[in-house]
This record gives structure tokens, C-alpha cells and sequence, in this order.
């Protein structure tokens, strides 16, 4: 196809819009009808993939979902899932300070579960590698902080188990962040 190749090489590593492949065709002099027919092509070969409607990428990886809401990580069970203290099966959790609809959608065929976080809330995210993707997922002290934020009930081993991996002294920085309802949960939680 005219233009493939020019076209993977200024998007490989990106999101990017049906309006960014209007402007990369017109900057090549292709007519405005083309650009429905390069999409489709291209959606069929399976060679980029609909993140949603009028986004795309080369991948549909995890880290693909995370694009969409950026910023954004994986949390709660999700979070809980990745570190291999959750046994029961989860649908992605992404949370994100965006105002954006919070609840369930489908993207590349999944599930995914989006949740709107007050921005004085969104800190304690780590970069980790997970299967072929580099993925942002909150760490074990602020995933528990975050299931008190949403109220999500914790069983007792799992919430043993995040009790025998917590750093004291980085729970105690991220309380101080927090309002002190959140912050007198956690810690009644952990006596």
C-alpha cells in the first residue's frame, strides 16, 4: 500500500487519531477519501488496531489501554492481580485523575474497568514489565490506600499478604497525602 511504510515509521510507538492519519495523507497529496480506505486496510490486515472510536496504535497491548487515559495505572485488583497476591481472575482496572466516564468498557477486546481519582490522589506508580509491556501500576502501599479511597472490601489473607510486603516508612509518606478519614482507615486496617 502507498505510504505504509513512511506511515509505521512516524507512528510505530504512538496513539494516534484518525485526524493525525488525515494530516500525514493530505501532507502526501492523497485525496481525503483515501484516508477511510488506508484505515480499513490497514484494520483488516490486523497492522494497527481501534482503541477507540478515532484512536489507533500498532499494538493491543496492555500498555495500548493505558495510552488511551493517560495519565493513568493499573490499580486495585488489577494491581493486586500483576503482583501475584489476587488469585481470582480481574478485568484491567485503570485509574486515572482525567475526567473521563468511570465505569466498564471494551477496548481491543477486553474488558476494562476505568476509575476517576481525585488529582491530589494520583501519585505512587511504578513503570514495571508485565509479559511483552511496560505498564504503570500502582505499588502494594498505595493499592491499599486506593481500596479504601473506593471502599472496595479486602478479604484477610490477601490483606495479609499486603501486610508482610508494605514499607512502613513509604505508607507513612503517602498518609500524609491523604484526608484523614482515608489515612484513620489504613491505619485501623494494619492494627
Amino acid at each position: 500500500m502507498k505510504y505504509q511504510k513512511e506511515f509505521e515509521e512516524k507512528f510505530k510507538d504512538k496513539m494516534f487519531s484518525t485526524r493525525d492519519v488525515k494530516l500525514f495523507l493530505q501532507s502526501k497529496k492523497a485525496s481525503d477519501e483515501y484516508v477511510s480506505l488506508f484505515l480499513n486496510n490497514n484494520l483488516k490486515k490486523e497492522k494497527i488496531f481501534r482503541l477507540k472510536r478515532g484512536a489507533y496504535s500498532f499494538s493491543n497491548s496492555l500498555e495500548s489501554i493505558e495510552k488511551i487515559f493517560s495519565p493513568s495505572y493499573h490499580g486495585l485488583q488489577d494491581a493486586l492481580s500483576i503482583y501475584g497476591l489476587w488469585q481470582q481472575q480481574t478485568i484491567s482496572v485503570l485509574i486515572t485523575p482525567r475526567k473521563v466516564r468511570s465505569g466498564e468498557r471494551e477496548i481491543l477486546d477486553s474488558k476494562v474497568l476505568v476509575r476517576r481519582i481525585n488529582r491530589k490522589m494520583f501519585f505512587g506508580s511504578v513503570e514495571i514489565k508485565y509479559f511483552d509491556s511496560w505498564i504503570t501500576v500502582s505499588d502494594i502501599e498505595k493499592t491499599l490506600i486506593d481500596f479504601i479511597y473506593y471502599n472496595e472490601p479486602l478479604d484477610r489473607q490477601t490483606l495479609g499478604k499486603i501486610k508482610k510486603q508494605i514499607d512502613k516508612k513509604k505508607l507513612d509518606d503517602y498518609l500524609k497525602k491523604v484526608n484523614k478519614k482515608t489515612k484513620e482507615k489504613v491505619i485501623d486496617l494494619l492494627k
